[in-house]
């Protein structure tokens, strides 16, 4: 018992010392969300586990190997031991006992979380290789920055176009996947005024790092001013040139074709009306009208060389005939 106290002693101050040195490692970015709250408490009570049964093994080990070791010129054989059914039952009840309680609190937390407010905000998220689009139904306007209102409960419609991805932004804590053909949700009350970033917790691709979205949360009056400054800005959009930049914008576009000459996913559009391009069957096409219009609803039909066919055969059920005919107006105006 004596060994048994010390140790069990040796235990509480290694996970005291543990617990202090993790609370003070700053694990996490500041909190921002409402939601984050529970999620922290959460996290805060696994490091603490973490640093008892780092210490229930580690100080146990050691002390064994240390005050029990062999001495020196000792070379008979330790005492057999053919078990200890009280001890066995405890090491087996205690964790299950843990495992449960850890389940429950598990329950608790993903409830509270996940609890909708009868004057939740609509955002609805869509995801694409590798952009994210925001569409505000209540507003009637579509952003590719995520713009919100402070103390506002929202509720996130997730969806994607292709893989899977992940909306997180860590300030938030929640996180919730994109799947093709399925709207999740995820709901965040932010709380703090500030500029984040979304960022794509899933990986789904070359250009999963690169695929982030500006994140503003406003106060109420300025957010609303936002709303009020965005819905005038689409309205001015009156010439076919302007709403296709706007397109390549929201539509995703912008996460493979570059309009600078660089190389990303796609050819750039950099010069790319009235183009000579080489196809990967050996032949050639000029990249007028038809061509663009073709590769935006057909992509898999001709795809340049040097290219993988790796964008969304859906674009003709998302884009109008207008949509189209905007997208190559704007096309027509990228040149060096």
């Amino acid at each position: 018992m004596k060994h048994f106290a010390v140790a069990t002693f040796i235990v509480v101050v290694v996970t005291v010392a543990g617990a202090v040195l993790l609370d003070s490692a700053d694990l996490l970015p500041p909190l921002a969300s409402v939601q984050g709250v529970t999620i922290d408490w959460l996290f805060d009570v696994h490091l603490k586990l973490i640093a008892f049964l780092f210490a229930l093994v580690v100080v146990f080990m050691l002390y064994c190997i240390v005050v029990f070791r062999g001495k020196p010129g000792d070379l008979s054989d330790g005492k057999h031991i053919h078990g200890n059914t009280r001890l066995e039952i405890t090491w087996t009840v205690v964790p299950l006992i843990i495992v449960a309680i850890m389940g429950y609190i598990g329950v608790v937390t993903l409830r509270d979380v996940t609890a909708s407010s009868p004057d939740e905000m609509v955002v609805e998220v869509t995801s694409a290789q590798w952009s994210w689009r925001f569409d505000y139904p209540e507003q009637g306007l579509t952003s590719t920055e995520l713009v919100l209102p402070v103390n506002q409960p929202v509720r996130f419609e997730i969806t994607s176009t292709d893989v899977i991805h992940n909306l997180w932004v860590p300030e938030f804590r929640v996180k919730q996947d994109a799947v093709p053909g399925a709207v999740n949700l995820l709901r965040v009350t932010p709380t703090v005024v500030g500029n984040y970033k979304v960022r794509c917790a899933e990986l789904c691709g070359m250009r999963h790092s690169q695929m982030l979205a500006d994140v503003r949360v406003l106060e109420r009056a300025e957010f609303d001013s936002w709303v009020g400054a965005e819905i005038a800005r689409l309205a001015d959009l009156d010439t076919p040139e302007a709403r296709g930049e706007q397109l390549y914008q929201a539509q995703g576009c912008i996460g493979c074709h570059s309009l600078d000459g660089t190389i990303v996913v796609g050819p750039t559009w950099l010069n790319l009306y009235g183009r000579q391009e080489q196809l990967d069957d050996g032949t050639s096409v000029i990249a007028d009208e038809d061509y663009i219009r073709n590769s935006i609803l057909y992509p898999a039909d001709q795809i340049v060389e040097g290219f993988q066919n790796l964008m969304p055969g859906n674009y003709g059920e998302i884009l109008s005939e207008n949509d189209i005919d905007d997208l190559i107006a704007y096309i027509k105006t990228i040149k060096d």
